[in-house]
């Protein structure tokens, strides 16, 4: 299949909850979990930024019309 056993351990390891990540309240994520926490922390990231971009703008334009 071209997946090596390494890559499989730790899938079951993930989804059997043995593999805690230190630092989270919740230790025992499961992989759909993890999945979805780093897409959901990326969004977030890009959210923020945009948000940043979009104040930023809003200075600029509200000097240009003074």
């Amino acid at each position: 299949m071209g997946i090596s056993l390494s890559a499989i351990t730790h899938w079951v390891k993930a989804e059997s909850g043995s593999q805690a990540r230190p630092g989270t309240k919740q230790e025992s994520l499961n992989l759909s979990e993890c999945n979805e926490l780093d897409m959901l922390r990326k969004e977030n990231a890009k959210l923020l930024m945009e948000k940043e971009i979009l104040k930023k703008a809003a200075v600029f334009f509200a000097k240009e019309s003074e």
